[in-house]
């Protein structure tokens, strides 16, 4: 694959990437959620009501429209039957006559036309004596009784009501009244059309006030979110401001009422942490003062009293080792600072060269600039350092090194050995409190806690611990300090093992 090949699907993948974290974002947030129902069930609503609304007003436009037809005919027909001839003072003796004074008499509706026939001929009209208009309705001017319905003309549908003419007990003629439906239909989509402009206009503007509503009734929620973000374990001070009698005043009262909880165990730990530091350094002081004493009066029994000593000594490091781990989640457990990199890692090479009869060796010492605590990089360096000790012969080499990522945005600080490695079974395991390494290792005179101290430290700076072993291969422990966004990790080979803690 060419480079600009490969430049080109990482731009895609990144662009679906955060395409996908971005719809993940908005449709994960409360406040949308709500809108987009909101929105839905008005929207849904709003079409069904235009449609409801067009269906109404169309049935609503026919029946008034047959309704008039009804009543045109229906006059028409009381002329024809009871009606006289003004100018005779009779009764009409041709449908010619009959139709001149129907149409003298009345007038149409807007939408209404009338069409008279006599002897199967065009006579008069309301629509012109166009041959055309005539030629709608054509069809009718031979009916023997009284027929209504739809026609289809130039202008679109035409409902119509059409009676024979009879004079004299014989067929003279026939009217036709039409109304043109097409023309009031097309008003009653423009009228539905105007109708869902307006619910489209109301919709966007009630969307915006939903909106708005919401964010402020989910503003306590917020306000919950917000307080748990700044919440430590040096400070729960920080409580919700509650007013109301709601779902989520009392969710926030619960909260705040969880925090006070929360508050007084955090301050019996860190009254349980500071006594028992105190309380259980000062017998093993005590203890071991009274041995020495004892041991420069008892020659004969110093080997007792060196062994008790040193196990006072074992109970002392288990003291500072959970104390440290107590102490790991604290906001005041780092002391950062501006490091050199390069001479931190030289540093601990020359305090670990005093661990054990090793072939200690720098790998490298990059140059840079870091910022973190130099003292408890040191322990965690330190600690690698010590296990790699206890868990290789004389002679073995161990590696020391840096190494500021070039563009990974992360530095690297490594301890490794070349002694038996590490089970992958154990690679989890191992950083666990208290955990010790499998036989393939020598076991140290620790308790433990070694491990689990580096993991922590690594984590007080945004870090990770990684490890890399196969057996027989030696052990690689390797301290991962972010200096801008950590890198994925690379795959593992089928003969090396790879686990990180963090």
């Amino acid at each position: 694959m060419t480079t600009a090949a490969m430049t080109t699907a990482a731009m895609t993948a990144t662009t679906k990437g955060t395409m996908t974290k971005l719809r993940a974002r908005l449709l994960g947030d409360t406040r949308t959620r709500i809108l987009a129902t909101f929105v839905l069930l008005l929207a849904a609503s709003t079409l069904v009501s235009t449609v409801l609304l067009r269906a109404l007003l169309l049935d609503s436009v026919d029946n008034r429209l047959q309704t008039s037809l009804a009543q045109e005919i229906e006059e028409f027909r009381t002329l024809a039957r009871e009606g006289v001839d003004p100018l005779t003072g009779e009764r009409f003796v041709g449908a010619r006559r009959l139709f001149d004074v129907y149409l003298s008499r009345n007038v149409p509706d807007r939408e209404e036309d009338w069409y008279t026939f006599a002897r199967g001929r065009p006579y008069r009209t309301t629509a012109g004596s166009s041959p055309s208009a005539f030629g709608t309705v054509a069809g009718l001017s031979g009916l023997d009784e009284p027929r209504q319905g739809q026609l289809e003309g130039p202008d679109g549908a035409l409902a119509y009501v059409a009676v024979p003419v009879q004079v004299a007990g014989e067929r003279r003629g026939a009217y036709v009244a039409v109304a043109a439906l097409g023309r009031e239909r097309r008003e009653v989509d423009q009228a539905a059309q105007l109708a869902a402009g307006v619910s489209l206009g109301v919709l966007i503007g009630a969307s915006l006030l939903a909106y708005v509503l919401a964010g402020r009734i989910l503003a306590p929620l917020r306000e919950v979110t917000n307080t748990a973000r700044t919440i430590s374990e040096t400070d729960l001070s920080k409580r919700i401001e509650v007013a109301g009698q709601d779902e989520i005043s009392v969710l926030a009262r619960t909260f705040n009422e969880m925090l006070d909880r929360l508050d007084a165990a955090f301050e019996t730990q860190r009254a349980f942490v500071s006594d028992a530091g105190h309380e259980l350094r000062t017998p093993i002081t005590v203890v071991r003062g009274h041995l020495e004493l004892l041991g420069r009066r008892l020659p004969e029994g110093r080997e007792t009293i060196e062994l008790v000593t040193d196990e006072l000594d074992r109970m002392n490091r288990i003291v500072d080792d959970l104390l440290t781990l107590a102490k790991a989640e604290r906001s005041d457990f780092l002391a950062v600072e501006d490091l050199d990199l390069d001479v931190l890692t030289e540093e601990v090479y020359a305090k670990a060269r005093a661990l054990g009869q090793r072939r200690w060796e720098l790998e490298a010492a990059a140059p840079g600039r870091l910022t973190g605590d130099r003292q408890r990089l040191t322990q965690a360096l330190m600690n690698l350092a010590a296990n790699a000790a206890q868990s290789t012969q004389p002679g073995t080499r161990i590696a020391i090194g840096s190494a500021l990522g070039d563009g990974d945005g992360e530095a690297r600080l490594w301890v490794a050995d070349e002694g038996p490695g590490i089970d992958p079974a154990e690679h989890q395991r191992i950083f666990e409190r208290f955990a010790r390494g499998a036989a393939g290792r020598r076991r140290s005179e620790g308790a433990g806690l070694g491990l689990s101290i580096v993991r922590a430290i690594a984590e007080a700076h945004g870090g990770r611990v990684e490890l890399r072993s196969g057996v027989g291969r030696g052990a690689r422990f390797t301290i991962h300090l972010p200096v801008g966004p950590p890198p994925a990790p690379e795959p593992d080979d089928d003969e090396e093992v790879s686990w990180s803690a963090s």
